[in-house]
This record gives C-alpha cells, structure tokens and sequence, in this order.
C-alpha cells in the first residue's frame, strides 16, 4: 500500500533503491563484485535455485551472471549471502530516504476501529503496518511496544513520524547503529562484540551519514546526467532513424521512376522491333508471292514454248525449228536475270537475328 505522492527527484531515488529480484526497496543490501546490489534474501533465494552455484562455490550476479567467490564456502548455503559485504551507502539512504507526503483527497476509515464495528476517518497510516488509523488508534498505537517506532504518516499533509529504526536481524532488539568500515556493514551493538571485536574501524551510523549524503547526492547529479546525455543521445538516433526513413522513401521513389523510364524504353523499342520485323516479313511475303507469281507465268511461258517446239518437230520445214530455239534461248535467259536481280535486291527475314541488349538498362 503507497500513500505517498513522491516528486520527481524521489521517484529516481526510489527507483535507485529498488532491488530488481523483489521490485521492493532494499532490505538489508549486500554488493557483489560486479556491483550490482540485491537484498540478502534475494540473493540466498537466488542460491537455492541455482544448484551450479553451490557446485562452484561461488554466487551469480542475476543480472551480469558474473560470479562471485564465497569467502568461507565451508559455512552452509544459507550463511553464504550474509557473507557478502553490506552496502552501508545504500542502507544509509534508506533509513534516511523519507519522502514528503501530500493530501490524497480521500481517506479510507480507520482499520481498528472497523473491526469493533465503529466507523471513523483514517486520516493518518502507519507505514509498517500499512493500515489506516484514527487520532485515537494513533496514541493506542504508538503506545504498544511492537509499534511504538513505526512510521505514522498524516495524509493531509502534515508528517508525523518517528525515524523508523532498523532492527537486527540476528540479535532481535537490537538497533543498528554502527558501521564496521573494514567489513563494510551496518551492525548493531551485539554484532560489534561477537564478530567484529578485531575490527579497528567501527564507528555510530550518525557519524558516517554526512559522507553517505554527500556521496549519495553526488551520484544522484552524475545519475541525472547521464539521464540527460541519454536523452540526448535517443533524441539524437530518433533522428536518425527519420532521416533514414525519408532517405529510404526517396530512393525507392528514384528506383521506381528509373524502372518505370527503362519499362517504357523497352516498350518503345518493342514497339519500333516488331514494326521493323512486320515491315521485313510484308516485303519478304510479296515478293514470295510475286516470285509465285512469276514462276505460274514461266510454268505457262513453259508449256507454250513445248507447244511450240512439238509443232515445230512435226513440221517439215526447217525454218520452224530454228525460231523455236532461237525462241526458247532468248525467253529463258531473260527470265533467270530478272528473278536473280529480285532476288539480290529482298532483305529476307531468315537473315534477321535478335540480340537483346541488355547491358544498357
């Protein structure tokens, strides 16, 4: 349940803080070598699914995949990831990471009060709980020992709250508030005496949080930077990818108007080939014809010459017989020559050979 309305800057903060396994803000963060932080438990539950893990002793990044060695792979599985150093950076900004709430414009009713059949505005909530609460159930609340720290929020706009204190998880009770700089975690006062005695540098989270701010709000800036080179830089290949896009239009509009100047070309010369060839078959064709023709007038110009030489061998009289050679050779002669000059002179249509010209186009 959310009833806060973040602002920009807290929204990017927000986001920096959320583990990608859980999609939750960081619960008790812990780095691997790559730096990609994750929650412990993430990390053990991460373990326990990859059986390659504990076979090499080693911890997979979820989101790099580059592995990380255990420092004591003697210890059960379990206690692998409480060996990863802490990420007091991160945690330091989530006990500080407190958001500023504005009016919802509507309230749900007070959950306690609910549940004993009385109806009554929620106008505040606990964070922890996530349950709404009356004026009333506040004070009763904050009253009991399990809630007495928890996080009130006043959801018209005013803030109540108390610093949410972070808890042990292995010494129940105790609250965080040293950092082992050699160890790189945050510790409570017990974990200081069981594990951390020969640690030279242990020092109260108060003191290291000036630096945590610092270092924090520093990488927010070069964060935010980055955010805005990269816009920058889509900006930049949105353009790109326009001005592709239209370059692309044009040049299949080019092509398109070239094949459609070569189709028409081709057309033209077809055109242009099959009336030369129409012209050369016509003229081929009449003169086959006039050759026809001629050849029925020589066949009959045959028949009357073999007329006239039968008379001319029947006949007694000499002088027949040379007029019909004489006849015959003159007749004969001429004939050849005229269809051999017609015949020099016919382009023929057997002489025409197509060769497409292909490497214009």
């Amino acid at each position: 349940m959310k009833i806060r309305i973040a602002t920009s800057r807290e929204e990017k903060v927000t986001e920096f803080l959320t583990c990608v396994i859980c999609q939750d803000l960081y619960t008790d963060p812990c780095t691997l070598r790559c730096d990609h932080t994750f929650c412990r438990k993430c990390v053990n539950s991460y373990i326990d699914n990859r059986p390659d893990a504990v076979q090499s002793k080693t911890i997979p990044c979820p989101c790099c995949r580059q592995n990380t060695k255990v420092p004591d792979p003697r210890r059960p599985v379990e206690e692998w990831a409480r060996q990863i150093k802490a990420s007091i950076i991160i945690q330091g900004l989530i006990d500080t990471h407190e958001p500023s709430t504005s009016n919802t414009g509507s309230f749900s009713g007070c959950s306690q009060c609910e549940k004993l059949g009385v109806t009554a505005s929620g106008a505040l909530c606990c964070s922890v709980c996530e349950v709404f609460l009356c004026e009333r159930c506040v004070k009763m609340h904050r009253a009991s020992p399990a809630s007495h720290d928890h996080e009130i929020c006043d959801l018209s706009g005013e803030v109540k709250v108390k610093r949410r204190k972070v808890v042990c998880r292995e010494h129940k009770g105790e609250v965080i508030k040293f950092v082992c700089k050699d160890c790189q975690k945050a510790v409570c006062q017990t974990c200081c005496v069981v594990y951390h005695e020969k640690c030279e540098s242990v020092v109260t989270m108060e003191s290291v949080m000036p630096t945590i701010k610092y270092h924090l709000r520093k990488n927010v800036n070069e964060l935010s930077k980055k955010i805005e080179r990269n816009q920058m830089l889509l900006q930049k290949r949105h353009t790109q990818i326009t001005r592709i896009e239209k370059t692309k239009v044009d040049i299949e509009n080019h092509i398109k108007s070239a094949v459609e100047r070569v189709i028409a070309s081709i057309r033209q010369k077809e055109k242009q080939l099959m009336n030369e060839v129409k012209d050369i078959t016509d003229k081929q064709t009449q003169q086959l014809k006039a050759d026809i023709k001629l050849e029925e007038i020589e066949m009959q110009m045959y028949r009357q010459h073999c007329e006239f030489i039968d008379q001319a061998l029947v006949s007694d009289c000499e002088m027949d017989l040379y007029d019909a050679y004489q006849a015959w050779e003159s007749g004969a002669v001429e004939i050849e020559d005229v269809r051999d000059t017609e015949a020099a002179d016919t382009r023929r249509i057997d002489d025409v050979i197509f060769t497409p010209d292909t490497d214009n186009f």
